[in-house]
Parts: structure tokens; sequence; C-alpha cells
């Protein structure tokens, strides 16, 4: 008796438990119902900190202002920067609220700066005009080079980033505008000292060969361009390699020899000198502000020979210096620095 009972209770319990289930079930569907009919999901939109508007697409602004930032449809933009970027917290709106998707963009964007990229055509390291594209460019050099223009040593590319757009030339106007023609020269005999045809490097090789000698840094300094490279103004492979240092910087033979070439003979070398080491070894040091020995000197590693600077063909202090055997030009790197 006892155990009916206590079975009628529980099952009385039980479907007391199912009503309650059933009414918090129909509760929470009726209160989801209200909100799915009054609200809805959207996104709360800041800036620096302040609530500047809200979105239910935050995946869509944000891709709009990252366009901005790139910048990718527009020509001659680069990038473009903005002074920061929106924040977003997930909330419940009324379903009349109003979404301000634009309004939130041009805060953003409002007061971003683009930054535009061209390129400067330099003469003598002064921009002389400006041109949209590197292809450009590079075209406008070839030109002039394969016309022998007379100031094709000086003519440079220079990449650009500016907040404000220059007025760009056509590559024929450039070319009009820079081509200078060679003056007419008339030799009259004369004594003077000139290199030899055995102060010019005959090839470059990458192969690192037996000198018979050490040699020394003939100078502290970065490398600004490394053996056999090429750039947008040089015809053909480097025939060594380039160390930048400041104007006056002291020069040392990097072994003792025998100065054979000291001077200038307006080949692109500018100020250089040249040493014999013995066995068809040389040392070459170019674009030199002075030369510190001269033709037929013996000088000992060490010797301070020169001083660094920029003349003739140079784009900035530096020292030039080759590595010869034979006449062959080999990288320097194989033996200093």
């Amino acid at each position: 008796m006892f155990t009916i009972r206590a079975l009628e209770k529980i099952a009385i319990g039980f479907r007391t438990s199912i009503k309650l289930i059933i009414l918090i079930i129909i509760s929470m569907i009726l209160v989801v119902g209200m909100i799915v009919l009054f609200y809805h999901p959207t996104y709360e939109v800041s800036l620096n900190g302040e609530v500047v508007g809200y979105t239910a697409n935050k995946s869509e602004l944000q891709a709009k202002i990252n366009e901005y930032i790139s910048s990718q449809e527009e020509k001659n933009v680069a990038f473009a920067q903005v002074d920061a970027m929106p924040t977003y917290r997930i909330c419940l709106l009324k379903n009349d609220a109003t979404m301000n998707d634009d309004e939130i963009y041009e805060k953003v964007t409002g007061n971003g700066t683009k930054y535009y990229k061209y390129y400067a055509i330099t003469e003598e390291k002064d921009e002389k005009l400006y041109v949209a594209t590197f292809k450009e460019a590079e075209e406008i050099v070839d030109s002039l080079k394969e016309q022998d223009s007379a100031n094709i040593d000086e003519i440079g590319i220079v990449e650009k980033y500016d907040t404000e757009l220059k007025k760009f030339t056509s590559v024929e106007k450039s070319i009009s505008k820079l081509y200078e023609e060679r003056p007419v020269v008339t030799y009259v005999a004369y004594n003077y000292s000139s290199p030899s045809a055995s102060n010019y490097s005959t090839g470059t090789s990458y192969s690192k060969v037996e000198l018979g000698i050490s040699l020394i840094n003939p100078v502290s300094g970065v490398i600004t361009s490394r053996f056999a490279s090429r750039d947008s103004v040089r015809d053909h492979e480097h025939t060594g390699l380039d160390i930048g240092a400041s104007e006056g910087t002291s020069i040392k033979a990097a072994a003792s020899g025998t100065v054979t070439y000291s001077g200038n003979c307006g080949d692109g070398y500018g100020n250089y000198v040249v040493i014999s080491h013995g066995n068809g070894v040389q040392t070459l040091y170019a674009h030199c502000s002075r030369l510190l020995v001269s033709e037929g000197q013996s000088v000992s590693q060490g010797t301070i020979i020169a001083e660094v600077g920029e003349t003739g063909n140079a784009y900035g202090p530096h020292l030039h210096l080759e590595i010869r055997k034979n006449g062959i030009s080999y990288d320097p790197e194989n033996y200093v620095y």
C-alpha cells in the first residue's frame, strides 16, 4: 500500500515538473519572439572611445574602410593612413533604429591621408621632372643612353612617396627636355699622364682565385652596391664593391705595391688610384675626393693613399674598390669585408 502511494506521489510530481518545464519553454519562446519582433542584433561602432553609430554588417563596413586604406583602385595612390580604426561591440537595437554606415565611413576616412607613388628623373641629384611608372622612367633613361646624351652619367631615377601628386611629363617630352648633345671636341697633341689599357677590367669572374697576397679593408663603412650588381643607369655588371663612408674618410692601401695610376681621365671613375702588387694583381680605388700618392710611388699596406669622395659617376660619397688578376675583376668580398 505504501509503495502504491509513493508511486502516485512521484507520478504527480513528474507531471507537475513536466507542466512547469513546458510553461518555462513557452515563456522563453514568447520572450525570444518578442525580442525578435521588436529588436535585432547589430554592432555598436566606436571611434577613439566615442560611439559614432551602428551597423548591421560589420564585415562589409570594415572591408570598405580597408579598401580605402589600400587605395588599390585609385591611380598612383600607394596607400592611405587614417588617424584611428573603429571598434565594434555586438548589441540589440529596435528594428526601427537607423544604421549609419556611410556616416561612420566618412568619420573614419575624413581625416585620412593619401600617399601617392611616382618617380622623379634626376640630373646631378636635382629632380627635373616626374613620371607615373618605373617603366616610363626606365624608358627615358634607356633612350638617353641610346642617343649618347652628354649628361647620361648624371641622370638617375628616384622612387617618391608624397601627399601631393606632381604634374607628370610624357616620355617623349622628358627625353626632349633632358637630352644634351655632346660637344664636338678637337684634340690637340699634348703630353700628359693617362691610364694604360691595363688599368681597365677586361671581364668579371665569380670564382675565387689565389692572389698570393693578403689584403686589409681599405676603408670602414657600409656596403652599398655589391659585385656584379646592376642598376637603372649602369649598362654593365658592377666590376667592384661600393663602400659608403663620409666624405674625406682616409683610404688605405689594401696591400703593399707600386702606384701605376693616380689621376682623373673622365672615364666615370672620377679621381682614382691603381696599385700593382705583382703577379698580375691590381687594386683600384675610385671616386676619391683627394689623391695623396703619385705614379711610380711605392706604398706599404695600410698607407693612406686617398680620401673618400663622390667624383665621377657616383651618387653619394663612397669608395669603389676593384680587385683584379691578369685584367679580370673578382668579387672583393672573397678577400675583404
